[in-house]
């Protein structure tokens, strides 16, 4: 039996509760915090990206440069939060699985901040970036401002092209991940006292 089973710690002698504790969660069928969070990290992530190349390729709504950076968090989370779940899985160890998780909440979290940033460029309360808020093209020549109009077009950051019960794109980007963040929290919190 599972509960009959005592882990001696080499160094101390006494049993390891830990170990024991460990293996009656896997006895009961009790998945890893670990694999659970990052797994919901996957599939946020994925998610939320289908989500974005929708709207852009059957909606036709074109993102900004802003809004292609926010996409990099995601880019990186769904390989990432796999792997991690797959360590989780073959039981790693609880070091290397906070760890990543760790990273997961950060990366959440400053993506979280870009989200909140650029909606604030939307409502107005800040000067967002150059490079998609102002014109980007040289005055000075008449014939040349023409001739890049007719080449580039420029989504703009501080244009909402999308609103759903007044919240922006960038700004559900920002509650996402910062749903994101603590998913990966609660794993950590979890993982630590398992």
């Amino acid at each position: 039996m599972v509960g009959d089973t005592k882990c001696t710690n080499l160094f101390t002698g006494k049993a390891d509760v830990t170990t024991q504790t460990s293996a009656i969660s896997y006895a009961r069928g009790e998945a890893h915090p670990a694999l659970i969070s990052t797994l919901a990290i996957v599939v946020i992530s994925a998610a939320t990206l289908a989500g974005a190349w929708f709207f852009q390729l059957v909606l036709e709504i074109l993102p900004c440069p802003l809004c292609l950076e926010q996409r990099y968090a995601y880019y990186f989370a769904v390989p990432f939060a796999a792997l991690l779940a797959l360590a989780a899985a073959k039981d790693a160890p609880r070091g290397v699985l906070l760890a990543g998780l760790a990273i997961l909440a950060l990366t959440a979290l400053g993506n979280a901040g870009l989200g909140a940033y650029h909606a604030g460029v939307e409502w107005g309360l800040w000067q967002g970036p150059t490079d998609c808020t102002g014109t980007g093209f040289n005055l000075g020549n008449a014939g040349s401002l023409l001739e890049n109009l007719d080449k580039v077009k420029v989504i703009r950051c501080d244009e909402v092209q999308f609103r759903f019960l007044g919240i922006s794109l960038a700004g559900f980007n920002a509650l996402i991940s910062l749903l994101m963040a603590a998913i990966a929290g609660w794993g950590m919190v979890r993982t630590a006292k398992r």
